[in-house]
């Protein structure tokens, strides 16, 4: 008799809450186990998560709604089976770290699951071990998982679910916090997963540039259904921008050189010797470089703490008028402690900040919402109202100022005038995060500070939140971005700052920054697919 599909479901439809809304999947008729690595890509709040959520039991058991048609998992229906008798055959790591992190230590964190699972003590700590090494955290067994970046949670929810070896591993955007150096050891994990048969992956990404060339097969879901279906380059071989998805950069290059099917990675594309003219409007432009203005943020000498360890030392950087800046850096490098710095929700333990000529030491943050816009790497940690709208005034109200016009342009141009009655908790991440930036430029603060804004993120919104951008620092203003997602940077950023070992160790272009491999290397970072396709284009033409 041959074995079950790992995964199957069947006219699979769901709605949440009363079933009085639009359904969040309909008519869902997919058969997966046969493929090791399956990428499920869509537009933020087209349906992936709800999706991943069925497929491990938290659809129906926790999320309450009206469930039609069924799910399968190794031959069981999920609606038979409790959430914890299916964690050991569906681990998950979802797309917010944090909201499953519950220990004192990351040690602890990983072995929780294998204390269930009722494991010896040697077989547990044996598993630590390897699923500490394969996530590169062995450094952060004894940490407090709620003191660490966003990406080093990420990456000790991982080890957490790899530890457990569950026969199917799902990942909610696993990409969306980490640095590129620890993006490429996750990408290694996985691809060895795969390869070896210890799981089959399911993983929900919108960076395809970092899935599609790993994944045997790619779904695309829109508004709830699938669209497409089948081998990655078969996929992105059509125009998938309709599904707000970014082609991998070599996947549009393909398309550009006329190449059937499209090849995945930039150094695997044949150039010849007018590839450099018919790519020329596929590569972005430098950014307008800013920066004659008035200084907005002056950081002088700052240094601050956690946990009695060093985060910043003697971090020195100015804002002008017309910039924007990307802080970008290995996970845990101190950007979100930085970034915190600079609205007055931290104050320096050393040194000094100054915005728009107040020292944020001597003014109280509430004061200096009006200077600073802050947007938080997880939403939800600035969440507090009942709908999208009051949520975005919440700002303007405070501060007195009329904005309604605004805020009805804002949610337009970030896809929110549908959502503004829902429940910010409701939503899906990236449409949180679309939350979050509106409510922060709401007040049209004269310094916008955000804090890994592409995370999560499908092409419309990156496109809207860049246009924004290049807007609001044409009107005078200055932005900081924490992030990395070193393409949108290197697109939107006319200034790059590194931050390494806790103090900037670099100030200066994406390209000049880009060009020194160990400074990259030294600081968790690697070069853009553009930056690799331009020096590969270059000796073509030196060639």
């Amino acid at each position: 008799m041959s074995q079950p599909l790992l995964i199957q479901t069947s006219n699979l439809g769901f709605t949440y809450g009363r079933g009085d809304r639009q359904p969040a999947l309909s008519d869902i008729d997919l058969e997966a186990g046969r493929d090791r690595y399956l990428l499920i890509a869509g537009a933020s709040g087209s349906g992936k998560s709800t999706l991943c959520r069925a497929f491990n039991g938290l659809i129906p058991h926790f999320y309450t709604g009206r469930l039609v048609g069924r799910v399968l998992v190794d031959g069981a229906d999920t609606r038979a089976l409790s959430v914890g008798r299916l964690f050991h055959r569906v681990g998950m790591v979802f797309q917010n770290p944090e909201a499953q992190l519950f220990n004192r230590t990351v040690a602890r964190e990983i072995a929780f699951g294998l204390e269930s699972l009722g494991l010896k003590r040697d077989d547990i700590h044996r598993r630590v071990t390897e699923a500490a090494a394969a996530a590169g955290i062995e450094d952060l067994l004894e940490r407090f998982p709620h003191h660490l970046s966003g990406g080093e949670q990420q990456l000790t929810a991982v080890a957490a679910i790899l530890a457990l070896r569950p026969r199917v591993l799902i990942l909610d955007e696993p990409f969306a916090n980490l640095d590129p150096v620890a993006t490429a050891r996750l990408r290694r994990v996985l691809a060895k997963i795969g390869r070896q048969g210890h799981s089959h992956l399911v993983v929900c990404e919108h960076r395809l540039s970092l899935t599609a060339p790993d994944a045997d097969r790619m779904v695309v879901v829109c508004q709830g259904r699938i669209a497409a279906d089948g081998p990655p380059a078969s996929v992105l071989s059509k125009d998938v921008r309709p599904w707000a998805l970014e082609p991998p950069l070599a996947a549009g290059a393909s398309l550009c050189l006329g190449l059937r099917p499209v090849i995945l990675d930039v150094e695997k594309l044949p150039l010849t010797g007018d590839a450099k003219l018919r790519l020329a409007d596929l590569l972005p432009s430098p950014p307008a470089t800013g920066g004659e203005g008035e200084v907005l943020l002056s950081v002088d000498q700052v240094g601050a703490h956690c946990e009695q360890r060093p985060v910043l030392r003697d971090v020195s950087f100015k804002l002008r008028r017309g910039e924007i800046v990307a802080l970008v850096g290995a996970n845990g490098a101190g950007k979100t402690t930085l970034a915190r710095h600079l609205n007055g929700l931290m104050r320096p333990g050393k040194g000094r900040v100054v915005v728009c000529g107040r020292d944020t030491r001597r003014v109280p943050t509430s004061s200096l919402a009006r200077q600073v816009g802050l947007v938080f790497q997880n939403p939800d940690c600035q969440f507090f109202k009942l709908t999208v709208a009051d949520e975005i005034r919440v700002g303007p109200r405070a501060l007195g100022i009329e904005a309604e016009d605004w805020i009805a342009l804002l949610a337009e141009r970030l896809g929110l005038t549908a959502l503004m009655h829902r429940a910010p908790f409701r939503l899906s991440g990236g449409e949180k995060k679309r939350v979050a930036v509106a409510a922060a430029l709401a007040s049209r603060p004269e310094v916008l500070v955000l804090d890994e804004p592409t995370a999560g993120q499908d092409l419309f919104f990156r496109r809207a939140l860049g246009e924004l951008l290049l807007g609001w620092a044409g009107e005078g203003r200055g932005v900081l971005m924490v992030t990395h997602d070193l393409g949108f940077a290197e697109r939107y950023a006319s200034r790059w700052l590194v931050l390494g070992d806790g103090t900037i160790v670099a100030d200066g272009s994406p390209a000049r920054i880009m060009a020194d491999g160990a400074l990259l290397a030294r600081c968790g970072l690697m070069a853009t697919d553009a930056c690799r396709l331009r020096s590969r284009l270059e000796a073509v033409d030196h060639g």
